[in-house]
């Protein structure tokens, strides 16, 4: 287990569990050995829950960690309380879009700790992204930087900035992106492409991009083929309900302030009709560590089915990225909870009980 100190004992007996398991809604056994799921029964397993829920343990699709403030450097202290944090909270996994400097390799699996996909250093345009983050290339470096930048897995492109004249808009060409997407395609990893205008989402989605993160101003008429491609949305719709109140502020240019109200008026109604066009909805909350359950909330507010949010942060996106989830020899990342979360999704904020890699987390 995990102390509070963060530390792993050395408890790795077998457990077992039976409780009404989501999706799938029906009383299910499971057994744990040696960190993994198992559907047949382990002699000598620990029962420690019998009734109640269990679901995969969530997974936040959006999330920068380890940094104090935005712009900071990468902080290892802070990456520590972060790793520790989710844990505790039930989030087993993440998807780091970005990070200050690449994230070292011990913090992407540990044992009773949440898995960490990651992005790498974000590539971004001269002078189009925030002060002191970011990998800065030209049109013409964009390809081999973003090849550059995923060597675990995914790439992430900050396809639209604002300008100095206080507006949003492409900070790459439509080629340049396509370029991109296809040299890190030709290695086998993935693009997720920062879009919040509907001229980079658009050109994003024809490049085919497989994550459109924010998608602010994004054209419905792109959806479909999004859907074609399995590709998903990130909407991260709590981090700009959080904003709102701020950028009504007279202090903040006018043509900002209506490119935010607008996007943000118009953002429930996209993430609805995604799901309507069959483009998959997950959740991620960009920052802070710890707001996941808010994005939760807030897609069910958008118009997603209860079920739909919360697999969205748990199931739907572990499918998404081929994570365990809960399938016989899967790595056994779980939470159980007395009562439905679907009935009150505010139960995910604190889990009963939480094991990941095995391992129950205290």
């Amino acid at each position: 287990m995990v102390t509070s100190t963060g530390h792993l004992s050395a408890d790795t007996a077998a457990l077992h569990l039976r409780a009404r398991l989501l999706p799938e809604d029906r009383e299910t056994d499971l057994w744990i050995d040696n960190g993994a799921i198992s559907r047949e029964p382990v002699d000598d397993a620990r029962t420690v829950a019998t009734g109640g829920w269990m679901l995969p343990a969530l997974m936040d699709s959006h999330l920068h960690i380890g940094v104090a403030e935005v712009g900071g450097p990468l902080d290892l202290d802070v990456l520590e309380r972060d790793l520790q944090e989710l844990a505790r909270t039930g989030v087993g996994a993440v998807r780091v879009l970005g990070s200050p400097q690449p994230l070292p390799a011990d913090a992407l699996a540990r044992p009773g700790g949440p898995l960490v996909l990651t992005a790498g250093v974000p590539v971004a345009a001269p002078d189009r992204f925030i002060p002191g983050w970011g990998r800065r290339v030209s049109d013409e470096e964009l390809p081999a930087a973003c090849v550059a930048e995923a060597g675990h897995g995914w790439s992430k492109i900050i396809a639209d900035w604002f300008d100095d004249e206080g507006g949003y808009g492409p900070t790459f060409s439509a080629t340049a992106l396509t370029a991109a997407v296809v040299a890190v395609h030709g290695r086998g990893a993935r693009v997720a492409v920062h879009a919040q205008s509907a001229a980079a989402g658009r050109d994003a989605v024809d490049a085919g991009a497989d994550t459109i993160e924010h998608g602010m101003h994004l054209p419905w008429s792109v959806l479909p083929d999004l859907a074609a491609r399995g590709g998903a949305l990130v909407p991260t719709g709590g981090v700009f309900a959080a904003l709102a109140s701020a950028m009504t502020d007279d202090a903040v240019p006018s043509a900002m302030r209506r490119w935010y109200a607008d996007g943000f008026a118009a953002h429930p109604g996209l993430v609805r009709r995604a799901r309507e066009e069959g483009v998959t909805v997950l959740a991620g909350t960009d920052l802070p560590v710890g707001a996941l359950v808010d994005e939760i909330r807030w897609l069910i507010e958008a118009g997603l089915p209860v079920a739909d949010a919360i697999g969205a942060a748990s199931w739907t996106a572990r499918e998404v990225f081929d994570l365990p989830r809960l399938r016989a020899g899967d790595r056994a990342d779980l939470i159980w909870l007395e009562h439905d979360p679907r009935e009150d999704v505010e139960l995910l904020r604190t889990p009963t009980r939480v094991i990941l890699g095995g391992r129950e987390i205290r």
